[in-house]
């Protein structure tokens, strides 16, 4: 998912600098890779060439001026739109996992232990977010547990693989 949508979508909430929209979308959306700054102001850039988003404010202090910026009607819109359309499913066949299963497979590697390692990685990575969600709030919950689901469908896959293994050779 790219981050500028998500960006604007902060915006629509108050107008705001790039420093805090970046704070904002680390602590909202960014759970496992933080958004550089180099995107934020990219983004908002492009916010500013489609009409999506106007400086309020400029201010001056040491350093570089500081802008602020609030979303147009046509961000609004350009949000609205985006929020609504349902996204395409990928084609979770051919998954970074699944590669490398069928590269060990056809190259003579342990597919069973390509599987195992991964396993051993959602287990672990499940566990830390069960331990998370005890803590977090609701939005933080629902990201949670949608990442449960997902690493528990990795599971059953990597579980079938794994009984396919002789088959699929």
């Amino acid at each position: 998912m790219s981050a500028a949508l998500p960006l604007l979508a902060l915006l629509e909430q108050e107008p705001a600098h790039g420093y805090t929209l970046k704070q904002r979308y680390d602590d909202r959306f960014s759970r496992t890779r933080p958004l550089a700054f180099g995107q934020v102001y990219a983004a908002l850039s492009r916010f500013e060439t489609k009409g999506w988003a106007e400086v309020t404010e400029v201010e001056v202090v040491d350093g570089p001026e500081r802008k602020r910026y609030r979303i147009t009607e046509d961000g609004v819109e350009a949000i609205t739109a985006w929020v609504y359309a349902p996204q395409q499913p990928t084609e979770f066949a051919m998954s970074n996992l699944y590669t490398r299963v069928s590269v060990a497979l056809t190259s003579g590697r342990s597919a069973a232990e390509v599987l195992d390692r991964q396993r051993v990685q959602h287990l672990a990575r499940m566990r830390e977010l069960t331990t998370q969600r005890k803590d977090a709030d609701v939005a933080e919950q629902l990201a949670i547990t949608y990442e449960l689901a997902h690493l528990d469908a990795d599971l059953r896959w990597i579980q079938e693989a794994g009984t396919r293994l002789e088959e699929l050779r």
